[in-house]
Formats: structure tokens, sequence, C-alpha cells
């Protein structure tokens, strides 16, 4: 996702390359994409094994509720910038993927890139694709589907919503389980369109750490 925000300290680099402009004081408001960038550096230093589970939630509920660049800053002052490793994303980034397998099942996690469009022609065997960790350089993606048998299964983050209003099923179901809304702005909108023959289509959330069910439920201002 590329999104224009607002400005860091002088002469310092948001996570996203950004250079920040003269005279941006570290209590300057904090826009959705500020916290966006910090979100995604706290994710991929975690990948890392930089941060543990515990860390990291921690870290990203400060980055979500972070009001100033300076409370943002603080949270990946020990950690190294990912530009770099973004910014050869991005120019990986296809404007189409095409997935054809028959069989054998079809899983994308980890730090993949999403295209601008997916394609999916698969004949009787599982797909799932793991949103959380993913680079992902647009707001929409279309994923058309010409599939038949076992589950289609896509793991979302805070702020992705799916819509599945123009798939066509056939002998097959939807469930769509969503992550407690906490008023994150929608970071990705994922459209299924085609046809889904025979078996189901899954949308969840990731999975609780063992650090989040060992704390309990979420409370109401908070992340679960």
């Amino acid at each position: 996702m590329t999104r224009d925000g607002d400005a860091s300290m002088p002469g310092e680099s948001l996570p996203s390359g950004n250079h920040a402009g003269p005279g941006s004081p570290p209590e300057l408001r904090a826009s959705h994409a500020d916290r966006d960038r910090v979100v995604e550096v706290l994710r991929v230093a975690a990948g890392d094994g930089r941060l543990t589970a515990d860390e990291l939630d921690e870290r990203l509920d400060g980055a979500l509720s972070a009001q100033t660049l300076g409370e943002l800053t603080a949270l990946t002052d020990d950690l190294p910038s990912t530009a770099d490793s973004l910014g050869a994303a991005v120019a990986e980034v296809k404007d189409v993927l095409r997935i054809e397998q028959k069989h054998s099942p079809v899983t994308r996690s980890g730090r993949w890139v999403v295209p601008r469009r997916l394609v999916l022609d698969v004949k009787w065997c599982a797909v799932t694709l793991d949103f959380t960790r993913a680079v992902i350089t647009q707001d929409t993606l279309r994923i058309d589907v010409d599939m038949r048998g076992k589950t289609l299964t896509l793991i979302t983050g805070p702020g992705m919503v799916v819509d599945a209003d123009a798939l066509r099923l056939d002998y097959s179901r939807v469930r769509i389980r969503t992550a407690p809304d906490h008023g994150e702005p929608i970071s990705l909108r994922i459209e299924l369109v085609g046809e889904k023959k025979h078996g189901r289509v899954v949308v969840r959330p990731a999975r609780r750490t063992l650090g989040q069910w060992l704390r309990g439920p979420a409370s109401p201002g908070g992340r679960g």
C-alpha cells in the first residue's frame, strides 16, 4: 500500500523512505499513513527475530494509539529501516499474478509481494493467502477465482476487508470472520469475483499469539 503521509523529524526518514521536510517537530500530529509505516517496520522486525511476540504486541498497541510523530519514532529507534527492502519489493510488484494448480496445495505467506490482480485457476487443491505480513503496495486487490473443490482461505490483518458479493457459488459457502473493529482505516480491500465450485471460502484474522491468550480477552480499546 502506498499512501502519502506526514513528515517526521528534520533529516530523518520515515519507515517508508520518505524524508521529512524542514521544521517538522516531533510533536506534529501523526497521520494514519505514519502509523501504517511504523506497523510495517515492527512486523518486519518481528519476522527477522528482532522483537519477541510480546514486544511486537506492545509496540503495535503503541503505534496504533500514537498521536504524534515523536511517539512513533520512539517505537522504532532501535530497529533498522525497511525502506531498502520495501523499495525492492515495490519494484517486483506484478500487474497480474496467475496461479494454476491441480491437487497440490497453494500457500502464500510471510513477506510475499501482493500483485495488483490475482488470478486463481485451481482444481481440487487448498489455497491459503496470508496477508498479515505481505508487502502491499495498493489499497485494492481483485482476485479472479476459478476454483473447484477444497477451501480458499484468506488470512487478514487490521484494516483489511473482503468483499465476496460478486463471487458465484456452486455447492459452496462463504464464511467471513473479521477482527474486532478498533477504528483502523481500511488498508486493503480484497474483491473476490469469478466462481467457486464445491468447497468453502474462509476469511479469518490471524490467530492470537501465546502472549495474547495469556493476557486474556482484549479490552474494547485494545487489540485482540
